[in-house]
């Protein structure tokens, strides 16, 4: 008897996946192989910025699928030219570079960084970075990190990212040395549970790289183009990053990332950086109908008010079940359950119909469509709310 694998078998196994198989995406909504439709509200951890399969996007691809799909990057193309330089005037900094991920984009940032300090700071090479930090799954970038699940794994690591303390100026402060060429953050920690830096610190940090000559570079990857109600985060708190990376929401589901810097810290050379895929004129005319959405002052001021209904809902949730802080910005935001129940809520919201994610066994986070309406933001607090009153975590408030 010859026995028939089961299709998911053909895929290595690199996360636990619930069996549903999606077919279909529109807006806020997803539909399984067996039609059942799901409310989502981590939307491919926050890349899918204007929904699923909005047509903007899909007829970008389609328009540009009978151009040109890609001639290499040792050529110029239309569409990366236009979406660099459109992002460059919607910034601070002067020179782009397109990737396909954010991982490679901070790999970027971090070969960037190392080459000024070869350059420009005797050979310094250190970047301090932060606990609790993601930055991605390359080698680099898993050492970067200051995630404690990927200490042991892959040894041995990249070195030179001694780690800091988020909102600890004085532990930035100690780790500064000679071998130091930059500090490397996110504004908003996203896999650690969405802890924010202060607008304070971002602005302490900024201050004293200046002071030391030290490169600031900002991993925008889940922050960027729009999610916290400023196209890049750090328009919050005032200043001017060296470097930035982006990606999720600036492909809006397609794998498009970048990587940015001002023209003093633009230090490659030919020969230091490139890729096969980087700067395609596919991704990058998705990148310019997301930009020309997303870019939009009403859109911007639309999320942030979007943004304050959901941490509202949330915190009304919190008060009803004796549950902990809303915490984040525009539409990042966690909540913290107090207790480590937040995988139990993950599987019954699914089988509700409900797409949450847990990024900490005591957290919920929720990442929505940036034009998720307050209809689907009620709908889906509702849910969270049986869940949590079925579970008996119910504490009414009068």
């Amino acid at each position: 008897m010859t026995i028939v694998p089961h299709p998911f078998d053909a895929l290595m196994e690199i996360t636990v996946r619930p069996p549903a198989v999606f077919v279909r995406g529109d807006g806020s909504w997803l539909w399984d192989d067996a039609g059942k439709r799901y409310l989502d509200f981590i939307q491919g951890w926050a890349v899918n910025c204007l929904g699923h399969s909005p047509p903007v996007i899909a007829e970008a691809l389609n328009q540009q699928a009978k151009l040109l799909l890609t001639p290499s990057p040792a050529f110029y193309n239309a569409p990366s030219l236009e979406l660099a330089k459109a992002l460059v005037d919607h910034s601070c900094f002067d020179r782009v570079f397109f990737a396909n991920s954010g991982a490679e984009a901070n790999e970027g940032a971090i070969k960037l960084a190392r080459k000024y300090g070869a350059l420009h700071r005797d050979g310094a090479y250190q970047i301090i970075t932060f606990d609790g930090a993601f930055h991605g799954r390359t080698l680099a970038t898993m050492s970067a990190s200051g995630k404690k699940a990927f200490e042991p794994l892959f040894e041995p690591k990249v070195p030179g990212f001694p780690k800091a303390k988020l909102n600890d100026i004085a532990s930035v402060k100690a780790l500064i040395n000679d071998t130091t060429v930059a500090v490397m953050l996110e504004p908003i920690q996203g896999e650690a549970g969405v802890w924010p830096a202060t607008d304070e610190f971002l602005r302490e940090l900024r201050t004293l790289t200046a002071e030391h000559g030290l490169l600031l570079i900002f991993d925008e990857i889940q922050t960027g183009f729009g999610r916290t109600g400023k196209l890049f985060h750090y328009e919050n708190a005032g200043i001017e990053p060296d470097i930035m990376t982006l990606g999720k929401g600036i492909g809006g589901g397609v794998p498009l990332a970048a990587l940015l810097a001002t023209e003093a810290a633009s230090c490659f050379q030919p020969g230091d950086q490139g890729g096969t895929f980087n700067g395609n004129p596919l991704m990058c005319a998705v990148g310019l109908a997301v930009l020309g959405q997303i870019g939009m002052p009403h859109f911007l001021k639309s999320v942030a008010g979007t943004g304050l209904f959901l941490a509202s809902e949330l915190q009304r949730i919190s008060a009803r079940h004796g549950l902990g802080e809303v915490r984040g910005r525009g539409l990042l935001l966690a909540l913290d359950l107090k207790r480590p129940i937040a995988a139990a809520i993950v599987a019954q919201a699914m089988e509700a119909g409900l797409l949450l994610n847990a990024p900490q066994a005591d957290a919920l986070r929720f990442m929505p469509a940036l034009n998720v309406t307050r209809d689907e933001i009620i709908e889906m607090t509702d849910g969270l709310d049986a869940i949590l009153t079925k579970m008996g975590v119910a504490r009414c408030v009068a």
